[in-house]
């Protein structure tokens, strides 16, 4: 290869080597910005205000059905605004619940791995369960987190709630994060919970959070809050 067409040749490989890196870095670009579209919009839920002259749905009358085990079914017969017309609606009442986002001292989150009867698998999620009558939700997140895992933590923060499904359910879900973790207690489960826990690092968690491989909903919305604007 004469010297013309070894310089046309480097010269060749500099520009397709460029172009690449070019298009690698716009690809980078575009995932962040679509991620913090998508963040923003699960963090800042954007509720379009209802015209002023809307009316307001309104229950006619209740009637209790049956007893569910974790649940009073309720069925409201609603009075639809738009169309003036009724329809029975079945409600499932129910105690509020926790979930913790619980941190080691090695900054790793710990997770529970049970069976759900509902999807017929095991999920992987947080520590969590219905807050009992009389108790208040802060405690409740303590106890929960120490009968699963068998974990403790002197430092804790409310991280919100959201509702727990409210197309039928009138129950909210309360997020807490648990700092320090440790473990100081034998864990204490129901007859019908079988419940390991495991520890995966932060990084890791949240990978696994931007790739979608967290099933339940609830866990989710806790890491999300957790996370905040550290995931754009």
């Amino acid at each position: 290869m004469d010297l013309t067409a070894a310089r046309s040749f480097i010269f060749g490989a500099y520009l397709e080597d460029t172009a690449q890196k070019l298009a690698e870095a716009r690809q980078r670009e575009a995932f962040i910005l679509v991620k913090g579209l998508i963040l923003n919009m699960l963090l800042n839920a954007i509720i379009l205000p209802m015209s002023s002259d809307k009316k307001h749905w309104t229950c006619v009358k209740s009637e209790e059905g049956p007893d569910l085990k974790l649940f009073q079914a309720r069925f409201d017969y609603m009075l639809n605004p738009r169309n003036q017309l009724t329809e029975k609606m079945i409600i499932l009442a129910s105690p509020d619940s926790v979930n913790v986002v619980p941190m080691t001292k090695e900054k790793e989150i710990v997770f529970v791995r049970q069976y759900r009867f509902g999807t017929r698998t095991y999920t992987l999620e947080l520590p969590g369960g219905i807050v009992d009558p009389g108790e208040d939700h802060g405690v409740a997140a303590k106890r929960e987190l120490q009968e699963e895992t068998g974990f403790s933590s002197a430092s804790w923060e409310y991280l919100g709630k959201i509702g727990s499904n409210p197309v039928f359910m009138d129950s909210y879900v309360h997020h807490w994060v648990a700092r320090d973790v440790e473990l100081t207690h034998e864990i204490s489960l129901d007859a019908g919970e079988d419940v390991e826990w495991i520890t995966i690092p932060l990084e890791e968690v949240k990978q696994r959070l931007l790739g979608g491989k967290f099933e339940h909903p609830h866990a989710v919305n806790a890491l999300l809050r957790f996370f905040g604007p550290q995931l754009q």
